[in-house]
């Protein structure tokens, strides 16, 4: 018989609007669960667990109920929230030991939005600091790992919340990504992640992205799931600097159309390094063109789109970012960082003010000239990452961070390329390796497209159903 974290999230929140159970019953069994699982597991995937404010928020929506015609689907439904993102009177500590016990006096929009939509938040996922690289192994706290081989790692930045959603300890979860970090993390733990177009969510009230990279994004077991989620984020405030149209319906509808015949480019040449594929990845990259042909698509191969010149202009940017989050550190503070976030910070504050500028307008460039290119197409097709999930460890390098860093970049040698350009993308779990462990492949469509993008997806979903596969930590 199946349990309560076997179904997907619209079918809790199904269960919830029919009154079958509440959300009280929904929030003990995950909590429950939570006490079930290796707690290593657990505390890899959660920075901070509050049941008690869990059980008290269940109780308040209950009294509620779901309200009116436009309510949420996942009213009532569990979710958790990114360590990055501010949360009121709740521990945010941005995957860092120099902000350890910070309780911030507002929350965020991401964090707003999942609140207004009357969903339960079990807590914080982990994150590395200040999310900067592709795995979460932040200091003094077992790392966040996958639950098809608990010795492999979750991905990061967001690899709390795939962990969590992988391990059927939330149904959905949020995560960001400005450099794959939504996609990344999907990929390793069997899921789908898909990262909206610039400006499709609020930056609220912090907008601490100067160059547009990084965005907020579901992660779930199912398209639909998240495509539901997505409608949960999704939403422009008044003061935002720039926002994505509203789409023609909602994202969850899209989910259930045809996307019609597509015209659909695909490459699989790094992008920002030059990086081995996997025979695995590679295998499921061809088996994905030969599926999206099958289905009455035209697949076609074209060039990559950004010339690898665009790499330094990238990591210039990225630099400077990391650069923003160090700057206003101490000097004992600075002892406490991680190696990584030292050398990238100081990195970026060597970047001027003007060096900084001319390096934000060649990305904009690059980024044109590869969406010119790329125009004729509806969407592209590439491998999510060039392996299988790594070993835990396997690429950091706390004595040599540049490698650290480039370990990275050969692992992760296509994400970040739709953070340039600002289109969505979403990684889909459509393969596994001969040993069972996740393989994603990656979609990407024209800017504010989410909608044909996850038509695109639910049908490949329909085709190669991957939502009753479960962990061996299930």
């Amino acid at each position: 018989m199946a349990e309560l974290h076997d179904l997907t999230a619209l079918e809790q929140g199904a269960l919830i609007r029919s009154g079958e159970i509440s959300p009280v019953e929904l929030t003990e069994h995950y909590l429950e669960r939570a006490a079930r699982l290796p707690q290593e597991y657990v505390d890899g995937a959660f920075a901070f667990r509050d049941p008690d404010a869990a059980r008290h928020r269940a109780r308040e929506i209950a009294a509620v109920g779901p309200v009116g015609d436009g309510a949420s689907p996942l009213a009532g439904v569990p979710t958790a929230i990114k360590d990055l993102n501010l949360t009121r009177g709740v521990p945010t500590a941005f995957g860092s030991a120099v902000f350890e016990g910070y309780l911030p006096e507002m929350s965020d929009g991401v964090t707003l939005a999942i609140e207004d939509a009357g969903m339960v938040s079990l807590g914080k996922t982990s994150t590395p600091e200040f999310g900067s690289p592709c795995y979460t192994e932040p200091e003094g706290r077992p790392p966040a790992v996958t639950p098809w081989d608990t010795t492999r790692m979750a991905g990061g930045s967001s690899g709390g919340a795939a962990s969590a959603v992988a391990a059927g300890l939330v149904p959905v979860a949020q995560g960001s990504d400005g450099g794959g970090s939504i996609r990344i993390p999907a990929a390793c733990c069997g899921l789908v992640g898909l990262k909206p177009t610039r400006g499709r969510i609020s930056g609220f009230p912090m907008y601490g992205d100067p160059v547009g990279l990084a965005v907020a994004g579901p992660i779930a077991r199912t398209v639909a799931d998240a495509a539901a989620f997505l409608d949960v984020l999704a939403g422009r405030r008044a003061g935002d600097p720039f926002w994505a149209p509203a789409p023609a319906d909602s994202f969850l509808a899209a989910a259930g159309r045809e996307p019609g015949r597509l015209r659909i480019a695909c490459f699989d040449e790094p992008v920002i390094a030059d990086a081995e594929l996997d025979p695995e990845v590679r295998r499921a990259y061809d088996d994905t063109a030969a599926l999206l042909s099958s289905l009455g698509h035209t697949v076609e191969g074209v060039p990559v789109p950004l010339p690898r010149e665009a790499v330094a202009v990238f990591e210039t940017c990225w630099a400077v970012l990391t650069g923003l989050s160090t700057a206003p550190l101490s000097a004992e503070q600075r002892a406490m960082i991680r190696p990584l976030t030292r050398w990238l910070g100081e990195r970026g504050e060597a970047v001027s003010g003007p060096e900084f500028g001319l390096a934000v307008g060649a990305l904009r460039r690059y980024a044109a000239e590869a969406l010119v290119a790329l125009a004729p197409y509806d969407i592209v097709l590439t491998p999510t990452v060039a392996t299988p999930p790594p070993l835990v460890g396997a690429l950091r390098d706390d004595a040599d961070p540049a490698a650290d860093f480039e370990a990275q970049k050969r692992y992760t040698p296509w994400t970040s390329a739709w953070n340039v350009t600002g289109m969505p993308a979403v990684s889909l779990p459509l393969h596994q390796t001969a040993a069972g462990l996740p393989i994603g492949v990656m979609l990407a469509a024209r800017p504010a497209e989410e909608e044909l993008l996850i038509s695109l997806a639910a049908q490949v979903e329909a085709a190669r159903p991957w939502k009753d596969r479960r962990p061996p930590l299930w």
